[in-house]
């Protein structure tokens, strides 16, 4: 955890001012029990009020010190420790932002919202009680015992005695507790996934009538986790009882020894009340350690979790690229013997593949499911690096690329249409920020999305909820390409990004790209021969290899799995012909 202590550099005013806040409340505690003997031995005892009076005032001059010194201390503490977390969660989202695909697919979003919410709160949990108690409990601890000795060297014996044994029972406690709390966490990334799969998933369990199963499912790691809580809870449990067994022993011992020293003269009653209230205050501060050491323990164990991500670092960097020059009468992407495996699959998703796609040209991509056609324009964005062989932009290496350069001269519609919550103008700026309501216009137009738009009151202003959840999914897809188009990208990737269309709005929609995007090179990624067949070059893919490339005529005559698709797909009378 102090690796983390970094983030608190804004704050070290806060830092140094909360403890020193709690050590004047503790000296102001500390007076107290002597202030108390005082008005039992000479006020008391001689019956004289304007004593009793005065120190009774003194008494209420030291509450309220103490008071505005831990109120003071609160303060500071809980400034520190959100402003630390604050810091600690901006830093934590900045660095996810910088992990690749393959760093997000293998860590899994789950774990990461999990981390950047429950994680980072004990983490802050932590630092508060830390700046609170650090200091004071320690303090109070020893300043007693001196206290103690002030008052009897004898009786103090009593206190060398008990403290260590309410300290052991506290930390064989603590440390039992320990490994129980990293199962916790685990325990609620497990259930957090299962949430998370159920609320996007809705639908689909729905539509198998799998609630039961899933709700069966929710509730078997819901009660392992609160298992596993109960346990830690259990084990906690037993520390306040056993700690108040042996302080209640330890003030029998005084209240009886003192008894008899009382008696004897050799002790007055004052001196007894004073050493059973440096015993409770040992007690007191004791229990605090203890749930500071809880507290540091849970935090520690989020710490780690969160630092786990830190230690994670991006395997594409961009770092030093400076902005590159496109290389004369280069394709706009060429891919040279290419191979690509994902870091959790022991097989190849891509091998060798090589093609050229020139400016200005269509290239459809198609295959069976799984074969890598997603797989293979990921590469041109560079989401993924090729493990062999070079994908080349511009005739330029994507691995030279500045990523705001490379990606600013693509436009990409992923296979998932996503959408954001604001209006349609802001959505349709993600790609280019200062994009003006004509340039818009044209996108929408050419993405068969203009009329559906315009037939809303508020036009772009529509507002647009999360996950587009008040649209269609022909609506949504339709917005996803008009928001790639926005800006006139050089190259344009649409990956299987019509397949809520009908055909009419599919035909039109290909029509319009190739009669509105002029020297726009266009990847089509789709399951459909129509979407693909008028493309001027067609990349068949089987088992990640390329089984043949061409024209659609071409194919018909060349490629035997190019036929086997168009027959699953066309009439006999179009296959025969060529078509």
């Amino acid at each position: 955890m102090l690796k983390l202590f970094g983030y608190l550099k804004k704050y070290r005013l806060e830092a140094v001012l909360a403890p020193l806040g709690k050590l004047l409340e503790a000296i102001f505690e500390l007076i107290v029990p002597i202030v108390m003997k005082r008005i039992i031995d000479t006020g008391i005892h001689g019956a004289d009020k304007p004593y009793i009076y005065k120190m009774g005032g003194l008494l209420l001059m030291l509450g309220v010190l103490g008071l505005a010194s831990s109120l003071t201390a609160q303060y500071f503490a809980a400034k520190a420790a959100v402003g630390f977390g604050t810091e600690l969660r901006s830093a934590l989202f900045r660095h996810i932002n910088t992990l690749s695909h393959s760093e997000i697919d293998r860590l899994g979003s789950t774990t990461l919202v999990t981390r950047m919410t429950v994680d980072i709160n004990a983490a802050q949990q932590g630092v508060n009680m830390l700046l609170r108690l650090f200091l004071r409990a320690p303090f109070i601890v020893v300043g007693a015992l001196i206290m103690a000795l002030t008052v009897s060297v004898k009786l103090t014996l009593i206190f060398l005695v008990f403290t260590p044994v309410i300290w052991a029972v506290i930390w064989v406690i603590t440390k039992r507790t320990v490994p129980m709390y990293g199962a916790i966490q685990k325990g609620l990334d497990r259930t957090s996934m299962i949430v998370g799969e159920n609320i996007s998933g809705v639908r689909v369990i729905r539509a198998f009538s799998r609630q039961s199963d899933e709700r069966a499912r929710f509730k078997q790691s819901t009660r392992r986790l609160q298992d596993r809580q109960l346990a830690a809870g259990r084990e906690a449990a037993v520390m306040s009882p056993l700690t108040y067994v042996f302080v209640n022993i330890a003030v029998m011992l005084l209240i009886w020894f003192g008894g008899v020293n009382v008696n004897t003269g050799s002790m007055t009653q004052g001196d007894v009340i004073a050493l059973v209230n440096y015993m409770t205050q040992i007690l007191l501060s004791l229990i605090r350690l203890a749930e500071l050491i809880q507290s540091l323990t849970k935090a520690q164990t989020s710490s780690e979790r969160i630092r786990e991500v830190f230690a994670i670092h991006t395997t594409l960097s961009d770092r030093g690229n400076k902005p590159v020059k496109a290389v004369k009468d280069s394709p706009a992407v060429e891919f040279r013997d290419v191979t690509f495996g994902y870091s959790d699959s022991e097989r190849s998703a891509l091998e060798g593949i090589s093609f050229t796609a020139g400016r200005g040209e269509t290239v459809g991509i198609i295959g069976g499911t799984g074969c890598g056609k997603s797989t293979l324009v990921n590469l041109i964005p560079r989401f993924y690096d090729a493990t062999g062989g070079e994908v080349l932009v511009n005739g330029v290496n994507v691995k030279k690329y500045p990523f705001p350069q490379l990606r600013g001269a693509i436009g990409i519609v992923p296979q998932k249409a996503v959408l954001f919550k604001g209006t349609v103008r802001e959505n349709m700026q993600w790609r280019k920020k200062d994009a003006s309501d004509s340039e818009i216009e044209r996108a929408l137009e050419t993405a068969q999305a203009a009329d559906f738009v315009h037939e809303k009151p508020e036009g772009l202003r529509h507002m647009i909820e999360q996950d587009g959840r008040n649209l269609s999914g022909g609506q949504r897809q339709r917005l996803t390409i008009a928001r790639a188009l926005t800006g006139d990208p050089e190259i344009l990737i649409l990956d299987d990004s019509a397949s809520a269309l009908d055909l009419a709005t599919d035909a039109a929609l290909r029509r319009a790209i190739a009669e509105k995007t002029c020297g726009m090179t266009v990847f089509i990624v789709s399951q459909r021969v129509s979407s693909i067949r008028n493309a001027d070059k067609i990349i068949v893919l089987d088992d990640g290899s390329i089984a043949g490339q061409g024209t659609h005529a071409e194919l018909m005559k060349s490629c035997r799995v190019y036929r086997e698709i168009c027959r699953s797909q066309l009439t006999e009378e179009e296959v025969s012909r060529g078509e």
